[in-house]
């Protein structure tokens, strides 16, 4: 996941309003968004290569999602997965702060990274580059491959559009949201942050919605859940920038 712009307890009608871009190589084998045949209580897509997910949610209300840190120099050797994070939450019962706790004390067996888990009442967010655990304010965040809220023009725009539409609007639609990160207008050269990618590079990578050569875009995905629990969850995928295929979920959460 390299996009993620979320209005969270900040709504009339809903607690969590989530519109995410995956952003991968062409060539790296993903299954759609599903709930999973070995634990049928998580709806996520699924990195075939690492078992492991970006995005995902239970039938009891767990919420996870994870960004890869952009550092171009960083010792990736003997590092695991980062999607396992996002999918040991999801199959965790834990408290969501004892879960963070330990993923603290884990932070050097991955790469940087940024994860956001908890519930549609209380999410926490984590880098491990920062190595600093808070809680998520009320309000619309935006997170990409920096950390929550950095400016970067991408996050900016999504977070402006996004709380433009959710203020504007008592009932969420999900093509409006997937309008907003459908968005692949390149930012101009005076607004790019520097990662050490190079100018062409960062160009490249600065719209909402990302179409490279080899990498871009994979999947969208809408995640909406309301003041009475019911959940509603939309993936677009993507063949090399052109529209795939669209699942659509809808569920009621379990009372724990």
């Amino acid at each position: 996941m390299c996009l993620i712009n979320f209005h969270f307890q900040d709504h009339p009608n809903y607690k969590l309003i989530i519109a995410a871009n995956r952003d991968e190589i062409y060539e790296r084998p993903t299954a759609p968004a599903q709930f999973w045949d070995d634990n049928p209580d998580i709806l996520a897509g699924r990195d075939l290569i690492g078992m492991g997910t970006w995005l995902g949610i239970t039938k009891s209300g767990r919420v996870a999602a994870l960004t890869n840190y952009r550092d171009p120099n960083e010792d990736r050797s003997n590092k695991r997965s980062r999607g396992h994070i996002v999918r040991h939450f999801l199959e965790s019962s834990i408290p969501a702060a004892d879960f963070f706790t330990k993923l603290q004390n884990e932070k050097d067996l991955y790469t940087g990274f940024n994860f956001i888990g908890g519930s549609p009442e209380q999410l926490y967010y984590y880098s491990n580059i920062q190595n600093e655990m808070s809680q998520v304010s009320t309000g619309t965040h935006g997170l990409s491959n920096a950390f929550l809220n950095t400016p970067w023009p991408k996050v900016v725009k999504g977070k402006e559009k996004l709380a433009q539409y959710v203020k504007q609007h008592s009932t969420i639609e999900t093509g409006p949201l997937f309008d907003i990160i459908a968005d692949a207008e390149k930012a101009p050269d005076e607004n790019l942050p520097d990662t050490g990618v190079g100018l062409d590079l960062e160009r490249k990578l600065s719209p909402l919605f990302i179409k490279t050569d080899g990498y871009g875009t994979r999947a969208s995905t809408v995640l909406l859940v309301d003041r009475n629990n019911h959940v509603t969850f939309v993936e677009r995928t993507y063949d090399r920038g052109k529209f795939d295929n669209e699942s659509r979920f809808s569920f009621q959460l379990s009372e724990t």
